[in-house]
């Protein structure tokens, strides 16, 4: 079972008070353990097991002559009482660690067992996935075999062919056998509930139960990949000698750098990889970092393993029944949870879209009561299947908005409600646009016309001092604005005959509104918040397009061009400038800048040697950079919002981004950076503080 962000508190335990509760935690615990072994299901999430475990352990420690037979903590996870086929090694799991202070105590009692202080400690990922042992004959993958008990596994060799990074044929004519876990990336995760919907089954609760099942069956009139990650390499009879000796006494780092020349898929390649550290508090920096990087990995963790890199340190170490001794699972707080769908509200945003909000009984993850969860869209709860009244999967990681992944449905009870959809505008009564998934109020941004007028006075849109809500509201049901081009045509007697609006404020906000004309084109297509754009969005298509004109005139093909808009996005995004043709003549007409400062437009695409792209940069400091910044701006930044720092980054060349990857220039790291600096760090892109880079484009800063 499993867990997911750090935290200085050690996982609870559950309160066992007596004999009889100790006997039904151990039934509870075994029961959820066999029905995840045997096929990804479980009436427990991965923090209530945990708990439940941390509980009956506590509860046994107390009464050591009471221990029952069936109780996980003498068991290897892996849920089989016996398997099909014994193991060449018993293939133990790991205890687990919760907090700094455990770990600290994991490592002095390693260092009392050995005799010495452990110099050497291999760091890494903790897959949330399901353990095999991967058995190759002269270089040909025969057997795959899951943990089972510890002793001997299932035979799950029919799923040969279907798991990406264990290949078929290694390229030297080698036996051995390769551990690692089987897991689904959320790429696959989510092809996965396609494919498994469309042929009439339940969409799987999250990619570790989707693994789990899919691995085991046998006879589905489909399969769907998964990926396997290498954590050990063991010699078997028949193992060319050479090798053989090379696998006997390695380094754990050295044994996973023979896997990778085996052609043996592992964390290496990620970024999260084992790395090789010499002290415990280095130990705990490496949790910090890989923990700070889970939200944005294409995989699922549960924690950080620990080893001693050191095969003379394991040896002293030993292992126990269940456990090796000389390893450790440092086990992250939970990022899902099961909790139950109560109800599922509409709401309207500013462009017009309806969109489905979960409201749940209140559960806790990473330390957040959740009681809310982002359902997507009316199409999505059809292909998930979701019911009032339905245990689901609800998953958060780090600043990411809480959803529903899936109903849990083993544990349907029958009273479950079907999701009633809306039929009209559940905000103004209008018909609703049903034509994609989306649903969309027939009167689109006018249905949420404060909201919308609101956005585009904000401070990276038009930035107009004095026009916030209150303001907005004002304005509106006074019948003086009626949409965004109305805020410009506002006179100043008109504005004097407000309550609340005297000379001076109303004089501030007429110039607040003039300033407004003069933004460049990036500000003012972001104001008119098309659909599937943003900020940054806004400034790239005003910036390869350089006049409004020019946009109006892109059909979906030129629209492509522009970094970021894929075939998908950009029919909707051209059908959107369309739809907006009426409130853009009249922003015009009322004097408003429709061009971006600097932009030349592209060339058209049947011109000489043309192909419509933009032309390249004409220098500037930070040209043909793709530039990060993270954490609190100082000294002549501080005053810029995000927005303004990514507009002088394309101002001076660059290109701004939100995430940090090998293909990242630069990453500005000013006070507080956090999972990004620890990423450029990881990754080796260079760092400059705000100083560093303020004086690199000193030159557009006013």
């Amino acid at each position: 079972m499993v867990g997911g962000m750090i935290s200085p508190m050690t996982t609870p335990a559950a309160v066992i008070v007596d004999a009889t509760a100790y006997a039904q935690a151990v039934e509870d615990a075994a029961r959820a353990a066999a029905a995840y072994y045997a096929g990804g299901t479980s009436p427990l999430d991965d923090d209530a097991y945990d708990r439940l475990a941390r509980g009956i352990a506590a509860w046994e420690a107390a009464h050591p002559d009471e221990v029952l037979p069936d109780s996980p903590t003498g068991k290897v996870a892996g849920g089989a009482a016996e398997g099909d086929v014994p193991h060449t090694v018993p293939m133990l799991s790991l205890d687990n660690v919760f907090s700094p202070e455990e770990f600290t105590a994991w490592t002095a009692s390693l260092a009392r067992r050995i005799g010495r202080e452990v110099t050497r400690f291999a760091v890494g990922p903790k897959l949330d996935g399901l353990a095999v042992a991967a058995r190759y004959h002269e270089g040909r993958l025969t057997r795959l075999i899951t943990r089972g008990d510890g002793t001997a596994g299932e035979d799950v060799s029919h799923a040969i062919g279907t798991v990406e990074g264990l290949p078929a044929a290694l390229p030297e004519p080698v036996t051995v056998e390769v551990r690692g876990e089987i897991l689904m990336t959320t790429a696959q995760f989510e092809h996965a509930n396609e494919v498994r919907i469309q042929h009439g089954g339940q969409p799987f609760a999250n990619p570790r139960n989707a693994a789990a099942g899919t691995l085991r069956a046998k006879e589905r009139a489909y399969t769907v990949p998964m990926t396997f990650f290498g954590y050990g390499l063991l010699a078997l009879p028949g193992t060319d000698a050479a090798l053989a000796g090379r696998l006997e006494e390695p380094a754990y780092s050295e044994l996973m750098s023979t896997a990778a020349g085996l052609g043996v898929h592992t964390s290496a390649g990620t970024a999260v990889p084992d790395v090789v550290v010499e002290t415990p508090e280095q130990v705990v920096a490496r949790v910090q970092e890989i923990a700070a990087l889970r939200a944005e990995l294409p995989f699922g963790i549960d924690g950080i393993v620990v080893k001693a890199d050191l095969a003379a340190d394991r040896r002293a170490a030993g292992s126990g029944s269940r456990a090796p001794r000389w390893a450790i699972a440092y086990k992250l707080p939970a990022v899902e949870k099961i909790t139950r769908l109560l109800e599922v509200e509409w709401n309207v945003g500013r462009t017009g879209i309806i969109a489905p909000r979960g409201v749940l009984e209140p559960v806790v993850i990473e330390g957040s009561t959740i009681t809310y969860a982002t359902l997507h869209n009316p199409a999505d709860i059809t292909r998930r299947g979701l019911r009032l009244g339905d245990h689901v999967m609800v998953h958060r990681a780090g600043d990411v908005i809480p959803r529903v992944e899936a109903p849990v449905a083993h544990l349907r009870t029958g009273e479950e409600r079907p999701v009633v959809f809306p039929e009209a505008c559940p905000r103004c009564g209008s018909d609703i646009d049903t034509s994609e998934e989306r649903w969309r109020c027939a009167q689109g941004r006018n249905c949420h016309l404060v909201a919308s007028l609101a956005y585009a006075a904000g401070r990276d849109q038009l930035d107009i001092e004095g026009l916030g809500t209150t303001r907005v509201v004002q304005l509106v049901e006074a019948g003086l604005v009626a949409d965004l081009a109305d805020l410009f045509l506002l006179r100043r007697e008109q504005l004097l005959a407000l309550e609340r609006m005297g000379e001076t404020s109303t004089d501030n906000l007429l110039a607040a509104l003039a300033r407004a004309k003069e933004q460049p084109l990036s500000r003012v297509l972001c104001a008119l918040g098309v659909r599937g754009t943003g900020r940054s969005m806004s400034r790239r298509i005003a910036r390869y397009f350089a006049t409004m004109d020019h946009i109006r005139a892109a059909d979906a093909e030129a629209m492509q061009r522009v970094d970021g808009i894929g075939a998908e996005k950009a029919p909707s995004v051209v059908a959107e400038i369309a739809e907006l043709a009426p409130l853009i003549d009249k922003l015009t007409a009322a004097g408003v800048n429709m061009t971006e400062p600097g932009a030349t437009p592209p060339p058209p695409a049947d011109a000489e040697g043309g192909n419509g792209a933009p032309p390249a940069a004409a220098g500037g400091p930070l040209a043909g950079m793709k530039v990060v910044v993270t954490g609190a701006m100082t000294g002549n930044l501080e005053r810029l919002s995000r927005n303004e720092m990514n507009e002088l980054i394309e101002r001076a060349g660059g290109r701004s981004s939100s995430s940090v990857s090998k293909n990242t220039t630069l990453v500005v790291a000013g006070e507080g950076a956090g999972s990004k600096r620890a990423k450029a760090e990881q990754l080796g892109v260079r760092l400059a503080t705000p100083e560093e880079f303020a004086a690199l484009v000193a030159g557009l800063l006013g």
